[in-house]
């Protein structure tokens, strides 16, 4: 009975001994994504565009 104590007892402290190391955690940058200009531009391509077909249409 002493040594199935005995081999629970180091069961259990050597599942937890394991579980981690001491070194501090390390933690990852956040990556930021710089928006590149203004939606207008967008648009005012958009409204170039359809200005053309408008003209080639008549």
């Amino acid at each position: 009975m002493k040594k199935l104590v005995l081999a629970a007892a180091f069961a259990a402290a050597a599942s937890t001994a394991s579980a981690g190391n001491m070194s501090a955690p390390v933690m990852e940058e956040k990556v930021m994504m710089e928006q590149a200009g203004s939606s207008s531009n967008g648009a005012l391509l958009a409204l170039g565009a359809l200005v053309l077909v408008a003209i080639a249409a008549n």
